[in-house]
């Protein structure tokens, strides 16, 4: 083609090459740049003489930028204009890209890999249109291409990896075409893996051949290339053939792989193929013969590798990428052994497994705490299996990965940091502390999981270390360290970085996931009572004022209280340690506020009570007096504890409480425990709650506050905050006995149910009940603050009091929070933020209160007069004006409330009792439901003309929102269908919202919502009369949202299954459904014709498989599929399906008794001179 290049042609070229290097020219203006873009591109779609100028750029002669334009211009006839070009053309383009690759490129050490890459583009393109029906010696063209020299094998083998990407991979080709080249690839796959093994075994000699002699180090480095290549395409390979192809001729491959290991410039890409054949799914028995891997020869070769890269003074990149692979490779080795050993195959557990485990905790103590971290998951796997858990060598290694751990635990290694090795492995694999810390915190859970799995079966061992390290911190001066921040030297208190620090909460992990296995796998005769109240002694003993070792320090009390349960004398000890830390101050009486770390310790000593009360009441119990009298003292002082706390002490009192089993002597505790917030609650102050604006006065919103100056309204909301508190504390806590003989002899049973059910009482009622109005009140109150005539009235201080707080906006938007928290500072609050915090901690205990309620107060609750009515006149009042982070709590915790599982978790049903669905489900549900409908749809119009983190922050909230809005769908549609049939208001309008939702912006709504709710809904209605419009909007509903979301596979296949069932059951009824279909973008009507045949005549029609009908559907409705914005304008590849060569001909069918030409039956069996 290129000797007949006329004058237009290398006019034409030279425009060209100028158009390139303008591009290309660093220098060149944008205008300029832009021109010779549209030139070039104007070029490619138009021109008749693509052809012999991209052959003439592509000339070895030509600039790199060049020649990669000009095969970039052949590339894009084969895509775009192959269908249409004359077989002579095809021909000769095609020997004019083979003789490129011949001869048109530079030797393998000096060519660009971006020219390599496209010629192999262009030569796969080829392929994937006329192979192997029209290019049958497309294979061995390419084995002679590989005896030309090392440029062209190199070539051969992209060009056989890209093929394999592109046909399995990305499969981007019709599914004909896939097929035709998938199957032929299977046919030759013995000659092909036997072609590739050649060439790596061949070129690998040679390298190791050359490189000893001097001289040619430019000739072995090659053939190394080659062997790079071979493997690279190995890889694409190794992945999806038969398992028969990797362990023939006694697994040479895996062989192979195993003694390039050794290699230095080959050893990373032999250890991708290794993982990748490792890791291979299938049958058992044909994945058997992979376990030839724990043989000595292989181990030897991967230990000896592992060693060799980590053994340089220096970090070196490959080196480590090469160890990440390896570790993988033993990793993937230990999984197949897990799958296999206890099998049906019948694999013993390996001789060398002790070989195996010394390598594999190599690994786990390896500087690197990324590689450390590879390794923790197949521990845990290891540790769990039934077999292999009980073999003397994993015990052995239990043991030594227990004392690993140890040091795995302390959280070193932050990429900003130099004190310790782990450092600078860390600079390679995050980028920055943030990163690190997230990912520490999961590397510490799945060892935590490890520990407590292997706890199973050595807990006793475990014990013993863990008390030898908790003595060993006890008995060791703190150390601050010497890298800490200023203060810490000022105050001689740990930074959470300072070495004490983190070797205390390391051991705390540790102990804290070894005590919890004892109880559960040791008898109780055998636990190690004496020497657990050791410890607890020496715990108690222990005396610090550093809060961040004292918080390690009641972790420990916690993890070794059940041992107090074997020796009650202690019990006080215990308490009046953890009481003392409640109040515990680094500075007694200071005036500034507390560290965070000093509010940790008292919140962890509040949490370490309730825990206690909560698991072990009836052991507590017989110091409830003490417990009393110290929650008491406490009480008297106003300001000594924060309301918090408070209410955390309250709930501990309410669940030992619970333990007196008698409803008369808990009702007067109660009574006497909610006396003082009763008396607050119920007085003439609280008419405030009543009005906005006399509850913005009360708490001083609407006040001008200077910073530094101090609150007057301060206490109002301490005290406020203080009610609402020990409400919930008690709403949430008080209950009847779980045995029914205890209850009804406490006095607990006020009754039964039709059916026999015990109707309990709770003794927190009678009090709960008369605060409720008020609590409705201060819920409406909030509401309608978000009025315009009441957002007025607060002050420029609190102008911004009702957005959302700094802490919630990083959650919301996915932000990490800092995670060199300096927990040594006191944490200053301006007087907005303590304000924002008040009303969101408000609203929310608001909400759990009355959550909480009918779990807690069950029938007394319900059958409140005008329940409904109330609810409706202050939870869903203003809710116009209610923003979005406030609506959020109101749904998910008021109403995750009312939604329980059933023990079976089947389905999700309202705790609300069935009687009470009319009278306080409909009235609440019906107005919640529609202004939700009506809420959504507005904001997905205006949340798009704000700022753009102000955008995101709304859009993400949108989002949430939807998100509770289906979980109270999926939760609630059982029950509802079992709502009187005059309420089908309510039920349509759960109809209309989980139909609109699927063209939402949330994928996951939309995939969740089509595959549960929709048709579960649609389903109960089907039978009745609904009217064709309802009919085709719903169709037309999911029809929408595949146009929004069919891009993703996920919720295109949940969308096409219920738009399939909605058109197969309602399409015979309601032939509206056709003409919806007909609007469907390039829709073949013919083909709806026949689909609308056999779905109403199915008597008369051909029968067709289940799956074949699915995908004549999906054909159907391909239309409405919406594409990525990166798709919309991307221009189409056509590839054309040539006659297929694997197609089974179907054999004529007759009646065996119909008389043949011959003219008889006896005929079909008499010898004639056709046969073979």
């Amino acid at each position: 083609m290129e000797a007949v290049m006329g004058e237009p042609v290398s006019e034409m070229c030279d425009h060209l090459i100028k158009a390139v290097n303008v591009m290309m020219d660093a220098e060149s203006s944008q205008i300029y740049r832009l021109e010779a873009l549209k030139f070039c591109e104007e070029f490619k779609e138009k021109c008749p003489f693509c052809v012999p100028c991209g052959l003439h750029l592509a000339d070895k002669a030509q600039t790199a930028v060049v020649r990669h334009f000009g095969l970039q211009i052949l590339e894009h006839v084969i895509k775009f204009r192959w269908n249409n070009m004359p077989q002579q053309e095809k021909v000769q383009l095609k020997n004019c890209a083979m003789g490129l690759l011949s001869s048109g490129t530079y030797p393998i050490l000096e060519e660009e890999s971006h020219i390599k890459d496209v010629l192999a583009r262009i030569i796969v393109e080829m392929i994937k249109r006329e192979w192997p029906q029209h290019w049958p010696d497309m294979l061995k063209e390419m084995e002679a291409l590989t005896s030309i020299g090392e440029a062209q094998t190199e070539l051969v083998m992209m060009i056989l990896l890209r093929l394999a990407e592109d046909v399995i991979t990305f499969q981007t080709l019709p599914a004909q075409r896939r097929r035709d080249i998938q199957q032929t690839l299977t046919q030759n796959m013995d000659s092909i893996f036997s072609f590739l093994l050649t060439i790596l075994q061949l070129h690998v000699d040679e390298y190791r051949k050359l490189k000893k002699i001097p001289g040619q180090e430019l000739q072995a480095k090659a053939h190394c290339r080659v062997g790079v290549a071979a493997l690279n395409t190995l890889a694409g390979y190794i992945d999806w053939v038969a398992l028969a192809h990797l362990t023939n001729d006694n697994c040479r491959l895996l062989e192979m792989l195993c003694l390039l290991l050794s290699e230095t410039e080959l050893q990373l890409e032999a250890a991708e193929c290794l993982l990748i054949a490792i890791s291979r799914k299938g049958k058992l028995e044909d994945r058997k013969p992979l376990m030839v891997l724990f043989d000595d020869v292989a181990m030897h070769y991967i230990l000896s590798a592992a060693q060799s890269a980590d053994g340089a003074a220096t970090l070196v990149e490959r080196h480590y990428i090469f160890l990440k692979r390896l570790c993988q490779v033993l990793c993937s080795l230990g999984s197949q052994l897990c799958f296999l050993v206890g099998s049906d195959v019948e694999v013993d557990v390996p001789a060398n497994l002790s070989k195996y485990t010394e390598a594999f905790l190599a690994f786990t103590t390896h500087p690197s705490q990324f590689l450390r971290s590879s390794t923790q998951i197949t521990w845990g796997t290891l540790f769990r299996h039934e077999i292999l858990s009980k073999d003397p060598v994993i015990i052995q290694m239990m043991i030594k990965y227990f004392r690993a751990t140890m040091t795995n635990l302390v959280k070193t290694g932050f990429p900003s940091r130099n004190d310790s090795p782990s450092c600078e492995y860390s600079r390679h694999d995050f980028d920055s502390d943030e990163d690190f810390n997230s990912f520490f915190n999961s590397f510490r859970a799945q060892q935590g999981e490890a520990v407590r799995n292997a706890c199973r079966v050595v807990p006793l061992e475990g014990f013993q270390i863990a008390a030898e390290w908790l003595q060993y911190q006890i008995s060791t001066p703190i150390d601050i360290g010497t890298t800490g921040c200023t203060s810490c030297f000022l105050t001689g208190l740990c930074s959470i970085l300072s070495p004490s620090a983190v070797q205390w909460d390391a051991m705390t992990f540790f102990t804290e996931s070894v005590v919890g296995q004892i109880f559960k796998n040791v008898e109780v005769e055998k636990l190690p009572v004496d020497q657990g109240i050791e410890l607890l002694q020496a715990v108690l003993n222990y005396d610090t004022q550093d809060p961040l070792i004292l918080s390690c320090v009641l972790t420990n009390l916690s993890s070794l209280f059940p041992f107090v349960t074997h020796r009650p004398h202690f019990l006080p000890q215990v308490l009046y340690k953890l009481f003392a830390s409640i109040t515990f101050e680094v500075v007694e009486e200071s005036k500034a506020p507390r560290t965070r770390a000093v509010k940790n310790v008292r919140r962890h000593a509040c949490s370490s009570i309730i825990k206690m009360s909560r698991d072990y009441p009836w052991f507590i119990l017989p110091c409830f007096d003490i417990l009393y009298n110290q929650v008491k003292k406490l009480f008297s002082n106003e300001a000594l504890l924060t309301q918090m706390e408070k209410c955390a002490l309250i709930e501990a009192l309410v669940l030992i409480s619970n333990q007196f089993k008698d409803y008369t002597k808990q009702k007067a505790f109660l009574e006497e425990l909610m006396a003082t917030v009763a008396a607050r609650w119920t007085s003439d102050e609280m008419r405030v709650l009543l009005e906005p604006a006399l509850f913005l006065a009360f708490v001083g919103a609407d006040q001008l506050m200077a910073e530094g100056t101090d609150y007057t309204t301060g206490i109002n909301r301490s005290r406020l905050s203080f009610c609402v508190y020990t409400i919930l504390g008690v709403v949430k806590r008080a209950r009847w006995p779980a045995d029914l003989e205890e209850a009804k002899a406490g006095g607990f049973v006020a009754g039964y149910t039709p059916s026999g059910a015990p109707i309990y009482r709770n003794p927190c009622t009678p009090q709960v009940l008369a605060l409720l109005p008020n609590l409705l009140a201060l819920i409406r109150t909030h509401n309608n603050l978000f009025l315009p005539e009441n957002m007025c009235r607060l002050s420029e201080t609190f102008s911004r009091a009702y957005e959302v707080i700094e802490v919630e906006r990083k959650v919301v938007l996915g932000l990490t929070q800092p995670v060199l928290d300096i927990y040594d500072s006191p944490v200053y609050k301006t007087h907005l933020e303590r304000m924002q915090g008040f009303f969101c901690t408000l609203y929310d205990n608001c909400y759990h209160i009355l959550g909480n309620a009918g779990l807690s107060l069950q029938q007394d609750f319900y059958t409140i007069e005008g329940l409904a009515e109330q609810i409706v006149g202050s939870a869903l009042i203003s809710l116009d004006n209610v923003p979005d982070h406030r609506l959020r709590p109101m749904l998910h915790i008021l109403l995750s409330y009312w939604t329980i599982r059933d023990t079976n978790h089947i389905e999700l049903v309202l705790s609300c009792p069935q009687e009470y669905y009319d009278s306080l489900l409909c009235p609440l549900l019906g107005p919640l439901f529609a202004y939700m409908l009506q809420v959504r749809d507005d904001e997905d119009e205006a949340c798009e003309e704000n700022q753009v983190t102000q955008e995101m922050l709304e859009e993400q909230l949108v989002r949430l929102v939807t998100r509770e809005v289906l979980d109270l769908l999926t939760s609630t549609h059982g029950s509802v269908t079992e709502l009187s049939l005059p309420l089908q208001d309510i039920y349509m309008t759960l109809l209309t919202i989980s139909f609109t939702s699927l063209s939402w912006k949330d994928t996951s709504n939309c995939h969740r919502t089509a595959s549960m709710v929709c048709w579960t809904l649609l389903r109960q209605v089907v039978g009745g009369n609904l009217l064709p419009e309802a009919v085709t909007w719903f169709y037309a509903s999911v029809l929408k949202g595949l146009q929004m979301h069919g891009q993703h596979e996920v919720c295109n296949s949940a969308l096409t299954q219920l738009a399939l069932i909605i058109y197969d059951n309602l399409r015979p009824r309601y032939m509206e459904l056709r003409s919806v279909m007909t609007q469907i973008p390039s829709i073949n009507l013919e083909a709806l014709d026949q689909y609308d045949q056999r779905l109403l005549e199915p008597s008369s029609a051909q029968k067709v498989g289940e799956k074949k009908r699915k995908d004549q559907f999906k054909k159907l409705i391909a239309g409405t599929v919406g594409k990525a914005l990166g798709q919309q304008f991307k221009k189409e590849v056509h590839i054309r399906n040539l006659p297929s060569l694997f197609k089974k001909p179907k054999l004529e069918k007759r009646d065996i008794v119909e008389p043949s030409e011959t003219g008889s039956l006896a005929a079909l069996f008499s010898p004639t001179q056709d046969d073979i």
